[in-house]
């Protein structure tokens, strides 16, 4: 049978991409050695310093540099801040917004690491998130400090969380085949990370502290939830956002009725795109929290986002959190206005608690 013809219109756009290409990659390749734009080129009324507090379980390497200052070896806790550069890429400003997947417009690393005690940087947290609460988040798997601090102002920014987030960094190795050795990192680091939010809600007593986590940092705070329940009990928290949540659905379930009365509400996101949960649950033969497809209703008020509808903005499908603004302004309703998924602009019931997040229009 013969094709049918394709429309000239549509035919001069497909060769457009394609010449596009080679030139979009070129320049990404050229670009990516690029020093950052030092403070003189950004010029005096730049934008004000970016990066996020931290606290972390790694060990000091010694190194001068700062994205090499801490290392994959556990450690006792260190908090501090983490300073970020930039040079924009303004070449590539319209390509980013047009194209489905996503194309970085910046060159971001770690410009500088300042360590703080840790009483210091709850204080300065506080001045920074004034009246509103502040927000722990925990990354995920193939996370070494570097990534680590890029991706946490990333998605400082994306959620709107700038002032009043503070990330906690567990010595993930940052080598995509060390999952293994990551996990048993992730579980060492559980009881400082439970330490890390009691400290936290200790310093913001007159509020409830948010959490999120992402990917095999999600578990993390799950566990750490689950120790804090009895430790102490009466304890009461915020939000609890798990994206992209690398744990096994069914123990998720079973952990449940220990951690839910702890927190205000609790809202998981999920993709049906996601590659590293599907191999995840292929490793663990047992379905990930984070994938589509699991009996969500079983998890009683908890509210599930299903964002499977939105273009994939990066190869993995794990960093919709980083990379998708509509994402950003969900967090933001959530966590800025306090409204829950059925009181929230762009999502569709897809069951009682599940929730579909529709592509902006």
């Amino acid at each position: 049978m013969p094709h049918a013809p394709v429309p000239a219109g549509a035919a001069r756009r497909h060769l457009r991409r394609r010449r596009a290409r080679p030139a979009l990659f070129a320049a990404l390749l050229a670009l990516c050695a690029a020093a950052p734009a030092t403070a003189q080129e950004r010029g005096q009324g730049a934008a004000p310093e970016r990066g996020v507090p931290y606290v972390t379980l790694r060990d000091r390497t010694g190194a001068a540099a700062p994205a090499d200052f801490y290392g994959e070896a556990r450690s006792d806790p260190k908090a501090g801040w983490c300073g970020i550069d930039e040079r924009r890429i303004d070449m590539l400003a319209p390509m980013a917004e047009a194209a489905p997947f996503h194309v970085p417009d910046e060159i971001l690393r770690v410009s500088e690491v300042r360590e703080r005690p840790r009483a210091a940087i709850l204080e300065e947290l506080r001045a920074g998130a004034g009246d509103r609460a502040p927000l722990l988040y925990t990354h995920g798997f193939y996370i070494d400090f570097d990534k680590g601090c890029r991706r946490a102002t990333i998605f400082q920014e994306n959620a709107g969380l700038a002032g009043r987030m503070l990330w906690f960094s567990w010595p993930s190795d940052g080598a995509l085949l060390n999952y293994t050795r990551d996990e048993a990192d992730l579980y060492w680091s559980v009881p400082d990370l439970a330490d890390t939010i009691t400290a936290l809600a200790a310093a913001f007593a007159d509020r409830e502290v948010d959490l999120a986590g992402h990917s095999l940092g999600a578990r993390g705070v799950v566990l750490a939830l689950y120790e804090i329940a009895a430790r102490q009990p009466d304890l009461r928290l915020g939000e609890l956002v798990l994206l992209a949540p690398d744990m096994d659905f069914d123990i998720f379930r079973k952990m449940l009725p220990r951690i839910r009365p702890m927190v205000r509400g609790i809202t998981v996101y999920v993709a049906d795109a996601d590659r590293p949960l599907a191999l995840s649950t292929q490793l663990h033969g047992y379905p990930r929290l984070g994938e589509t497809g699991n009996d969500v209703a079983t998890l009683g008020d908890v509210d599930v986002i299903d964002v499977s509808a939105l273009p994939v903005r990066s190869p993995s499908g794990h960093l919709y959190h980083i990379h998708d603004r509509q994402v950003g302004a969900d967090l933001r309703q959530l966590l800025d206005a306090g409204r829950r998924a059925a009181d929230r602009d762009g999502l569709v019931a897809r069951g009682r608690n599940l929730w579909a997040l529709r592509p902006a229009r």
